[in-house]
């Protein structure tokens, strides 16, 4: 099953269509994505979940027990807790987020929906993603789903990548576009 653009080559992609596969067959996809949210959320607020699914000193046994104790505390889904203990137990977890970027770009595929990672200075109010998703659907011509992180690095302005598609606005590549440009 070639899906994506070739998403199932890479180890991640193999992991997220088998995960796809089981949610689109029980008729999950919503909340298994809903759940990767969640995980995705802890991981970039949680050093401590950040270094569990990183660290290969880690033991199979040790990760599976901690990832199963953090699923149920963020209130996941079975399929994807079951699915967190088999990356534990085959020592993927630091695939995590890969898999759920593709996990993503399959649900909204599934939807018809294009992906667009979307990184920002700031958080971006509900108002500001609305408006962003309507003129990426206006630009490309079918409905966009936003993946948004935040990096405070950028300084202002947005950095949107669809597919092999890069938009970057932001204030630090235009300073050092100006620097460039100052120095001659």
């Amino acid at each position: 099953m070639e899906t994506s653009g070739g998403i199932q080559a890479s180890l991640s992609g193999r992991y997220a269509t088998a995960l796809f596969e089981l949610a689109r067959d029980a008729k999950t996809i919503d909340t298994v994505e809903a759940s990767l949210a969640n995980v995705r959320a802890a991981l970039e607020q949680s050093s401590e979940f950040a270094r569990l699914v990183a660290s290969p000193l880690v033991s199979r046994k040790d990760a599976a027990e901690a990832v199963a104790a953090s699923a149920s505390a963020m209130g996941i889904d079975a399929t994807t807790k079951n699915f967190l203990g088999v990356l534990a137990e085959n020592r993927r977890l630091a695939q995590l987020p890969a898999i759920i970027r593709a996990f993503r770009t399959l649900a909204a595929d599934h939807r018809g929906e294009t992906t667009a990672e979307v990184i920002s200075a700031h958080p971006l109010s509900a108002s500001q993603v609305d408006a962003l998703k309507q003129q990426l659907r206006t630009r490309i011509g079918r409905d966009v789903s936003v993946d948004l992180s935040v990096d405070p690095a950028l300084l202002g302005g947005l950095v949107v990548k669809i597919g092999s598609q890069m938009i970057d606005s932001s204030i630090r590549t235009r300073l050092n576009t100006l620097a460039h440009a100052m120095k001659g």
